[in-house]
């Protein structure tokens, strides 16, 4: 009988074993993508993302993230506090983790910026009873299903851990490349009393940044494309995500293709996943974005694809200061044509 767990629990196992949340606007969301990015604007910076993915399957997952840093540039440093909330399926599973960003800059000439990040995260995970239904529930023979008040329930409950993450990034005023590792401690989240590790996930991206001219003198150009790439590797599973996005002041256009077609499907893994075209506005302080990713896996159309907004407001407390020092560098990724 205890097998029939299961039918009722399973949308919670299989996400046990599943990979972090991601967003298809990683430049907008850099501290997630990078503890390095910490810091990396002169500006107090903060920003916030909603992704809906997959809203016709099941409610899918929706993903928020909430961010906030600044660069502490007489002690070459930056800090940065980030919360991740992320939600799947009809179950009510919810996963919340709370973060402390630090970063260390090098000049190291006087082109090239090298940053490197640590991510101090505590996390917590949870499921809601209420959402859940079971045979004993239902107005017919439940014969072979788990009654609601099977003492095997009670073994399910809440989770909470430390998280460990670190980045480093170099850059300068037109190229950039970086590497994270996630979930370094490999840290325990079963909610079964059981062991459900979450494997380390690395992350290799980088990109170039190109002005466009448009006249004779450089003052002329107000056009910037910009290729990228994000490689992503977790347990099995493994995803790049290739594209650029086309700055025309102060109008942004995004095009990515994310999956590896080279690649054969494989058991949790994807060789071809979705097509991301982003439209955004960029302004003085204020930048912001949608994304919708159409699906081209198996799963097609019918998962309602997925939706994405980013927003990010620039607050410079130190505009009138004579001691302001000129900032050097904004790493990619940006919508910034500087």
């Amino acid at each position: 009988m205890k097998g029939y767990l299961l039918v009722g629990c399973l949308l919670l196992v299989s996400l046990a074993k599943a990979q972090d949340p991601e967003f298809s606007q990683y430049y907008a969301a850099p501290l997630y993508l990078n503890p390095a990015f910490t810091g990396t604007t002169m500006d107090h910076r903060f920003m916030a993302n909603y992704r809906n993915q997959w809203p016709n399957v099941a409610r899918g997952y929706e993903s928020y993230a909430f961010s906030y840093d600044y660069n502490m540039d007489y002690y070459n440093s930056g800090v940065g506090f980030m919360a991740v909330v992320d939600k799947a399926g009809t179950a009510g599973m919810k996963s919340s983790q709370f973060n402390f960003l630090y970063s260390y800059k090098w000049n190291v000439s006087d082109k090239w910026v090298i940053s490197s990040g640590l991510n101090f995260g505590y996390a917590f995970r949870s499921i809601d009873f209420n959402k859940l239904l079971f045979g004993d529930q239902l107005q017919f023979d439940g014969g072979g299903s788990i009654p609601s008040d099977d003492p095997a329930l009670f073994n399910l409950g809440n989770a909470s851990y430390f998280d460990f993450n670190a980045g480093m990034l170099a850059y300068n005023k037109t190229f950039w490349l970086g590497f994270a590792s996630s979930h370094i401690n490999q840290p325990n989240r079963s909610l079964l009393n059981e062991e459900a590790n979450i494997p380390i996930k690395t992350t290799i991206h980088g990109g170039i940044r190109i002005p466009l001219y448009w006249g004779p003198f450089k003052r002329d150009h107000i056009s910037v494309l910009s290729p990228s790439f994000v490689y992503k590797n977790q347990g099995n599973f493994s995803q790049l995500d290739v594209g650029a996005y086309f700055l025309y002041d102060p109008i942004a256009l995004g095009l990515w293709y994310r999956g590896i077609p080279v690649k054969q499907n494989v058991k949790d893994n994807i060789s071809q996943d979705a097509v991301v075209v982003i439209l955004g506005f960029q302004f003085e302080k204020v930048e912001i974005a949608y994304g919708y990713d159409f699906t081209v896996s198996e799963l097609g159309p019918i998962s309602g694809g997925t939706h994405e907004v980013s927003l990010q407001y620039k607050l410079d407390i130190r505009s009138g200061s004579k001691t302001k020092k000129k900032q050097k560098y904004i790493p990619c990724p940006t919508f910034n044509k500087k």
